[in-house]
C-alpha cells in the first residue's frame, strides 16, 4: 500500500467535503473509511448504515446516542453503532473530529 501513512489534522481540516456529504474523505482501505467532520452550529447527522467511531480532534461538546447525552472533548473516543440515532450537541466553535467508518453494512455483531 503506497503512502502517505500519516494524515495530519491540519491537512484534514483543509479538505473539502464531498458533494452531498457533511464530511471530507481523507483515507480508505478495505472497509475502513476515515473522514474529517467539523460541524458549525448544528449537527444534522442521520443514522448511518455502518458502525462508526469518532476521535475528537479539537474542541468539546456533547454526544447524543440513542437518547443518552454524554460530554466529550479533545482526545476522546466516541462510538455509534450502525443505525443508531446520534449527533453532537452544544459543541464549541473549534469542534472537529475524525470519523472512522468500518465493517459491513448493518454493523458488526457484538
Amino acid at each position: 500500500m503506497p503512502g502517505p501513512f500519516v494524515y495530519p489534522a491540519a491537512f484534514a481540516a483543509r479538505a473539502l467535503n464531498e458533494p452531498g456529504r457533511l464530511s471530507a474523505r481523507i483515507f480508505s482501505h478495505g472497509t475502513l473509511e476515515v473522514r474529517w467532520y467539523a460541524p458549525h452550529g448544528v449537527d444534522p447527522q442521520t443514522p448511518h448504515t455502518r458502525d462508526e467511531a469518532y476521535v475528537i480532534a479539537s474542541g468539546e461538546g456533547h454526544f447524543r446516542c440513542e437518547g443518552v447525552l454524554t460530554p466529550c472533548r479533545t482526545g476522546d473516543l466516541v462510538f455509534a453503532p450502525a443505525k443508531a440515532e446520534h449527533r453532537f450537541e452544544g459543541f464549541s466553535e473549534d469542534f472537529a473530529t475524525w470519523v472512522i467508518f468500518y465493517g459491513a453494512e448493518g454493523g458488526e455483531a457484538a
